[in-house]
């Protein structure tokens, strides 16, 4: 988590009118009770009226409003749409995250109407879609921090194999996720269905974008393929 997010994150911890221990704050954001007194005192030198002092907790004396969000009903609908996909077919990570998203522009959108909970909208992930999810908050983080990965895969034919992968991006197919990737042991992309993936670990080594193995490569490839064989298929066509 960037600085510039925790931050943020302390922001909404204090902001419920109680008192909080900084213990409390550094087991909620993973950091160390040093971390939260250092930011803290950045909050509080930036003009953010935090009360409290170390030992005793903090507290926030008044209330701190976001900039409003002018969004048309339209926006707000493929915003509400794309958060309740995320709520029921993601990992717990963004499912947090995304009905935090949803909280703050209830309550932050100017230009809002009043609307049913769902907006009008009902989800229903296919089971299967939810297998791995164990997966996916290591995986987010690797793409993030190019972070190679081990996984043991197996595939749709029940042939296991063991694998160092580059993760370049999630992909979402409304049944199953898939993680396209390099694949050091094929020497190529593949896409790996993340259900299939019996394990997966970091490891310990990470890497950097090279020439013929990124994500813009990869999809430049992908349309390639698809540009042959839209022409074969058009070809055939023709030859009937």
């Amino acid at each position: 988590m960037r600085r510039s997010e925790r931050l943020a994150e302390i922001v909404e911890i204090v902001r419920d009118g109680r008192l909080h221990l900084a213990r409390d704050i550094a087991d909620a954001l993973g950091v160390s009770i040093r971390t939260v007194y250092r930011d803290i005192d950045t909050l509080v030198a930036s003009g953010v009226p935090i009360d409290g002092e170390r030992g005793v907790g903090y507290l926030l004396r008044e209330p701190v409003f976001l900039p409003p969000i002018a969004l048309s009903f339209t926006e707000l609908e493929a915003l509400s749409l794309g958060m309740a996909i995320v709520q029921e077919a993601a990992d717990n990570e963004l499912q947090t995250a995304a009905a935090s998203v949803m909280k703050k522009v209830g309550e932050h959108a100017s230009n809002r109407r009043q609307a049913p909970k769902s907006w009008g909208f009902g989800v229903y992930a296919f089971e299967r879609a939810q297998t791995g999810f164990k997966h996916m908050p290591l995986i987010r983080r690797a793409i993030r921090e190019g972070l190679k990965l081990q996984i043991d895969y197996r595939s749709l034919d029940e042939r296991a194999s063991k694998r160092v992968i580059r993760p370049l991006q999630i992909e979402y197919w409304g049944q199953v996720w898939t993680c396209s990737a390099w694949c050091e042991m094929r020497n190529g992309f593949r896409a790996f269905r993340i259900d299939r993936m019996q394990n997966c670990q970091p490891t310990g080594k990470s890497f950097r974008p090279e020439i013929g193995k990124t994500l813009e490569d990869y999809l430049k490839q992908v349309a390639e393929q698809m540009a042959r064989e839209t022409n074969r298929a058009q070809f055939t066509i023709k030859e009937h």
